[in-house]
Formats: C-alpha cells, structure tokens, sequence
C-alpha cells in the first residue's frame, strides 16, 4: 500500500486545511492532488493483477480518459452553440465554445506536428501540452472542490441572509439569475424562522450600476418584500459594484449592528467558491451557499469563475507556466 502513500498524505493536509477553513483554495489543491496520487497507485498496482484482469484495467485507465476527453470537447461546443443562441455573442458566452474548440484544436496539433520533424515546432508542441495539463489540473482542482463545497449547509442559526446582486433587466427588473438567489435566501429564512429560531436579517447587497434606474439592492429588497417577507426583515446595502465591494461594505454593515454576527452569503452554485475565497479575504464571518442555475448556464459559467480565480493567484500561476516553457526550451536546446 506504500503506492497510496502520497494520497493519503495529501488527504491528510486537506482535511486540516478544510477544517481551518473551508473557503481555501489550497484545499482545492490539495484535493486535486488527492485524487492524482491516488489515479498514479491505482495505476502502478495493475501489473499485479493476473491476466486478463490487467489488460482490461489498462484499457479502461486510458482508454475512459481518452474518450473522456473527447466527449468533454464535443459537449462544451454544443453548450457553446446553446450559450450563442440564447444568451447572445458576448465573450463570455464564448468561453464554453473555445474550450471545446481548443481540446480538439491541442488534439489535432498533437497527432499531426511530430510528423514534421522538427524539433523546435516538437518542443512547442510539448510546452503546450504541459500548460494546458497544468490548467487543466487546477481546473479539475477547482470543480471538484466547488461541487463539494456546493453541498456545506446551515447549521444552526444565523443573524444575516446576505444576497448578492447580480445586475438588474431593463433598469429595475429581477432577472431569474438573481431571482434564484433571492428565492435560496427567502427559503433560509422561513426555515430557521419555522423551527423556531430568530428571523435573520435579509441583507440585500448591490448598487446602481450603468442603464439602472434604481439600486439592485432596492430592487431585490421590494421582490423579496412582495413574496411576504417582513419589511423590518430586510436591510439595504446599496453601494458596491463588485463582488469584492458586496461582501466588504455587507461585512461593515452588519459588524456596525451586531459585532458578533453569523451570517451566510448567497449567491448562485456556479459562483458560490469564488465568492467563499472573496468573503474569506474580505473578513466575513460566513459561508456561501450556492442557489440553483440554468443547466445550459453553468459550463461557460463555471469555466469564467475558473478564469477570475486563476487570475486572482496570477503571480503564482504565470510563475509555474513561466518556468515550464522555460524548462521545455532548456531540454529543446540541451539535447
């Protein structure tokens, strides 16, 4: 079992580094190396098998992951062309479609520029191949954390509901993404109210931006009011124009009523991580809950929230590439 040593080390630091806090993103890491040590021991315990059940455990090692892939890059292009046509053009409706033009564009690049013989374009090819490995790895970081992280629930009872905006339709109009999130804090506080706990506070988080006619948070507080809830139950943060600015001027809000508050912060599943690491930095004394998205929605969705945390450590990880294409020029040139 010396094989699963390495995992089982790694599980060890995330399970502490989860329980200190769950809003890392190391623990992502952490878990994603987990999960790789624990792929490499499966894998080195296979020639031990007795035949057939090797051959066939090394079929399905590799041959699951290659067709994987490629069912991962024929379904982000069909979500691409889905986002495209109910949600418009803009870039980051693209991101599902250029992520699954990109798998089979690296495929093709792959099978077909080795035959060239030159070892220049060959190192290029490899560079590629391991920056898009090491992207791909803090990606399946990141998914498999965020859907854990999907699953925290309240416990126990809590001072605030904070609702993040998410933009307003038409100048004043709720739009069903921000909808979602309004109806996941309206049902958290019914609940702790129906079993007899304090009502929470509804902190409705979002300032007028450009084209808007009101405050999102004024908008989100009368939807939030029509739907029954108390209007002495709802406060008003009405100032920021960022995810960072909700939770920073939420955290000053509710710290200025209560000093000891708890809260949780809601906002939809596909941000709800990213959202965690932002609360964490920002000093809230909080978990995020996620509220349900559109299915067509969440890849391109997803893959953006991966694009803004890989951005927001950038130093880190512009290094790491950095020191991979220079390694791989060092071979190309060494040898």
């Amino acid at each position: 079992m010396i094989a699963f040593g390495p995992a089982a080390l790694c599980l060890l630091l995330f399970c502490v580094s989860a329980r200190a806090d769950r809003r890392r993103f190391q623990n992502a890491v952490l878990l994603g190396l987990t999960l790789m040590f624990a792929s490499i021991g499966v894998v080195l315990l296979l020639p031990g098998l007795p035949s057939p059940l090797d051959t066939i455990a090394m079929l399905l090692v590799f041959l699951v992951p290659s067709l994987g892939i490629l069912a991962l890059g024929a379904f982000l292009i069909g979500n691409g062309l889905t986002m495209v046509r109910k949600e418009g053009t803009s870039p980051a409706n693209l991101l599902s479609l250029a992520a699954g033009v990109g798998i089979f564009a690296l495929i093709a690049l792959v099978a077909t520029v080795p035959e060239r013989g030159s070892r220049l374009v060959d190192s290029l090819v490899v560079c590629l191949v391991l920056l898009a490995g090491y992207v791909s790895f803090l990606f399946v970081c990141f998914l498999a954390y965020a859907c854990l992280y999907g699953r925290i629930t309240v416990r126990g009872n809590v001072d605030y509901v904070v609702v993040l905006g998410s933009g307003l339709t038409g100048g004043e109009d709720v739009p069903p993404l921000l909808a979602s999130r309004l109806e996941k804090g309206h049902r958290i506080h019914t609940a702790q109210l129906a079993r007899g706990g304090p009502a929470p506070l509804l902190l409705a988080s979002g300032g007028q931006g450009p084209g808007e006619a009101v405050p999102e948070a004024r908008a989100m507080a009368d939807w939030l009011i029509a739907r029954g809830v108390a209007r002495e139950h709802v406060r008003l943060e009405d100032r920021s124009r960022t995810t960072e600015e909700n939770l920073r001027f939420s955290r000053e809000l509710m710290a200025e009523e209560n000093p000891g508050y708890r809260c949780v912060v809601v906002t939809n599943s596909f941000h709800a991580f990213r959202a965690a690491m932002t609360a964490r930095r920002a000093g809230v004394n909080g978990q995020v809950l996620g509220s349900p998205t559109a299915a067509y929605f969440w890849p391109s969705a997803t893959i953006r929230e991966f694009v803004a945390v890989f951005w927001e450590h950038r130093v880190v990880n512009l290094g790491i590439c950095a020191a991979i294409a220079a390694l791989t020029a060092l071979v190309a040139v060494t040898t």
